[in-house]
């Protein structure tokens, strides 16, 4: 059996209030080194001064870490079909390895990063993405090749597995 536990409000040490009924957030730590989660459906972390989430990874030191904004698996082959994702509504089919990813949700500006991968599970060679045609805050338009050896004229080629990450 579960326990609840309900209270109106904790306070640290100190006398601070860390968790308030009538709070918009909840506060942990001291200042400039604070955890907030804003009341509400959506959860927010921020370092309670430049709004930032930030975390030591172990480098011996705490600085901004950058999420992935979007992701996404798919077969590029017959009819696309994505295997999964996060923030991807759909992927356009423009023609023979000629692909663009629709952003569920539009990034705040076309200045992200994108890094893939892409490869056949049924024959070897050099599989390239590129020719980044477009790339726009709701999605993003690229070519995938395969090369029989380096130096080779590439042709666009649709793979069986493609994946991407999009940083923000």
């Amino acid at each position: 059996m579960a326990s609840i536990l309900k209270v109106d409000t904790i306070q640290d040490q100190s006398g601070n209030n860390i968790i308030n009924e009538n709070a918009d957030t909840i506060t942990i730590g001291a200042s400039g080194d604070t955890i907030t989660i804003p009341a509400g459906a959506t959860t927010t972390l921020t370092d309670g001064v430049s709004g930032d989430f930030k975390m030591n990874s172990g480098y011996g030191s705490v600085e901004t870490a950058y999420g992935c904004r979007a992701w996404v698996n798919f077969n590029g082959t017959g009819t696309v079909a994505i295997r999964g994702d996060g923030n991807v509504t759909s992927i356009t089919d423009n023609g023979t390895g000629d692909y663009t990813v629709n952003f569920t949700t539009a990034m705040p500006d076309a200045n992200y990063t994108t890094v893939g991968t892409a490869s056949q599970t049924s024959a070897g060679g050099f599989y390239l993405i590129g020719d980044l045609a477009s790339q726009t805050t709701s999605a993003f338009r690229f070519k995938v090749g395969y090369l029989i050896s380096f130096g080779a004229t590439g042709t666009n080629t649709d793979l069986t597995n493609i994946r991407f990450a999009i940083f923000r």
